[in-house]
């Protein structure tokens, strides 16, 4: 694991020369063929992380967590609330250890039923993160002189 972590940091050292050299931004990155240093962060955590439908408004983390526990060691299990009726919106996310225990979860529990609901089951998908992304200026800039 450590070793992971220091190819993952020397990965996102050896493209951070490319910022100096304006050849920054996804469009620029993408071109020429180097994935954006958060996508690889991001997508690391996410190799184990599954996607699951069709949740009945009655299951719980605990129980969900339960359900799928028996293929792995699931680091996470959290079911998407709405804000304002604080009921569950039907969907969640569970999280493995390891690829492999999400893959077999994958493959055993597509199409199941979980608390009399029919669920499905695919890999979540990269949530694209913009904490590089600059703010946008409101207002009119004053010119000089005149405050």
């Amino acid at each position: 694991m450590a070793a992971l972590r220091r190819g993952v940091t020397q990965f996102i050292r050896s493209t951070a020369r490319f910022k100096d050299h304006g050849i920054h931004g996804n469009s620029n990155l993408n071109n020429c063929g180097l994935v954006p240093p958060f996508q690889l962060v991001s997508a690391r955590g996410i190799v184990s992380k599954l996607f699951v439908g069709g949740l009945s408004f009655y299951t719980t983390e605990d129980s969900l967590s339960e359900a799928f526990s028996r293929f792995g060691q699931v680091i996470e299990a959290k079911i998407i609330m709405d804000k304002v009726s604080q009921r569950s919106k039907g969907f969640g996310f569970v999280t493995f250890a390891s690829e492999d225990e999400a893959q077999k979860a994958l493959s055993e529990m597509d199409g199941k039923v979980l608390n009399g609901r029919v669920i499905f089951i695919e890999r979540a998908k990269i949530k694209p993160r913009f904490d590089d992304a600059r703010p946008i200026a409101i207002g009119l800039r004053r010119p000089p002189g005149n405050q």
